[in-house]
């Protein structure tokens, strides 16, 4: 097999002239390590190939580039003495071979599989085919295979050390069917992404030409989703103008291919506006007896803060529409602000959600942020709505005197508009852009200390 070789070492380099110089015979050898800048001769493989040098050309860059035949197998019996490139005594290795069946099967195994590879694999020419056939000698074949095989140098050099025809059949074949086995799955893999990539065009071409459509006709086609969606705009009992932002939105969606930014946006924005709860309200259960009862259930003592929230509660009995009241638990840490809260959840029959204030110095945290922002999301208000699924829950804004403010705004006058019977009622989140009505939620904030 006529191979090219690019050599630039200093003792490669005198080796090759030298040979050359005289009967044009060189041996080739690998590296064990080939991050080995300047080999030993303990670093060689003593097992390589006798090579005659058909032609030598000097580049450029100070490199030769040789031009060889592989002739035979060769093994290095013992170093000789030079100090301008390695010099060995080298024994040929005839290959130990019998013309019989199995050797004939082998062969025509060996033939099939490397044919197979060969149209399996892009990076081996389909000429190889051709040269391979036009070689007769069995270890020549075999030799001219396992140089195509896109193998690590250990592999091929285990071919190499094996004198036994037979052998290097056996372990050829099984490399060629390991190497099959592998082209095959790629293929396969490659084949999914060519199928997934064409049907992702496709039907972005499709879309491209449903909007055209659409612009053409002045009209647009809803789709399966669009209805989904549309009727759950319905199922929401939304306001009047907040439906109509929503239809609005979702009028948007249609026209606006789904690989596109945008379309996740819209997309996001619909899925909060529909999980807002905007009609559905909790019954209260008003009973001073049924709420004393669960006061006393859940907490000893602590009679003062009893008494203010039975009061509450009272006059809630006589109004039934409460707005302006918000309770204030101020003590130390572990007295029992946070369960009281939730006890008067329980008792009235109404969702609790508990939103931590404690190091929020952004004013975003409170209002949200505006939904072009990637990653933007409502404010911890609108979340904790969400959360409990009624537009009458008790909402506990834990430790609000440690809210903080920075060059990013101030959190504290956003709280302003949430607890302001008269701004509550059209709270507005940046990320929303519409009203939303905060005036039926039972507001208590929890403090440790009570500044003057």
């Amino acid at each position: 097999m006529i191979y090219p070789v690019l050599i630039g070492r200093e003792q490669s380099i005198n080796a090759a002239k030298t040979a050359i110089e005289s009967d044009k015979f060189i041996f080739l050898a690998t590296q064990k390590n080939s991050a080995i800048d300047e080999p030993t001769k303990n670093d060689i493989y003593v097992h390589g190939t006798v090579a005659k040098i058909i032609q030598i050309l000097k580049l450029p860059n100070g490199l030769l580039k040789i031009l060889v035949d592989g002739l035979v197998q060769g093994k290095i019996e013992n170093w000789l003495e030079n100090k301008d490139y390695m010099y060995a005594r080298i024994s040929v290795v005839q290959p130990e071979f019998e013309e019989d069946h199995e050797t004939s099967a082998l062969l025509r195994q060996m033939t099939n599989l490397f044919q197979e590879y060969v149209k399996i694999n892009r990076n081996v020419p389909s000429d190889a085919i051709n040269s391979f056939n036009t070689i007769n000698e069995p270890d020549r074949k075999l030799f001219y295979a396992a140089a195509n095989l896109q193998q690590s140098i250990t592999t091929k050099q285990t071919l190499l050390e094996t004198t036994d025809l037979k052998e290097q059949l056996f372990e050829l074949i099984k490399i060629l069917r390991s190497e099959i086995d592998i082209l095959k799955i790629e293929q396969e893999i490659d084949h999914k992404v060519q199928e997934n990539i064409a049907k992702t065009q496709r039907k972005f071409i499709i879309q491209e030409q449903i909007k055209i459509l659409q612009d053409e006709l002045g009209e647009d086609v809803p789709t399966d989703e669009y209805n989904k969606i549309e009727a759950l705009i319905k199922k929401a009992k939304m306001p009047k103008k907040v439906q109509e932002k929503a239809i609005e939105e979702l009028s948007k969606l249609v026209k606006i291919p789904q690989m596109s930014p945008e379309y996740t946006v819209i997309k996001n924005y619909l899925d909060w506006m529909i999980a807002l709860p905007w009609s559905k309200r909790s019954k209260d259960n008003l009973d001073i007896n049924h709420v004393q009862n669960i006061l006393d259930e859940d907490h000893f003592g602590l009679e003062k803060p009893k008494e203010r929230i039975i009061e509450h509660i009272a006059v809630l009995n006589l109004v039934k529409n409460l707005r302006g009241q918000i309770l204030c638990f101020a003590g130390p840490p572990g007295v029992g602000k946070t369960s009281l809260g939730k006890s008067i959840a329980r008792a009235l029959g109404r969702e609790f959600v508990r939103i931590s204030l404690g190091g929020v110095r952004d004013e975003a945290e409170i209002r949200g942020h505006r939904k072009t922002y990637i990653g933007s999301m409502p404010g911890k208000i609108i979340q904790a709505m969400k959360r409990a699924g009624t537009v009458n829950p008790v909402i506990l804004l834990d430790e609000i005197d440690k809210l903080s403010s920075d060059f990013r705004g101030d959190p504290s006058s956003a709280m302003l508009e949430v607890l302001d019977p008269e701004q509550n009622n059209s709270f507005n989140d940046h990320y929303l852009e519409v009203d939303y009505d905060l005036s039926q939620v039972l507001f208590i904030t929890t403090a440790n200390v009570k500044y003057n």
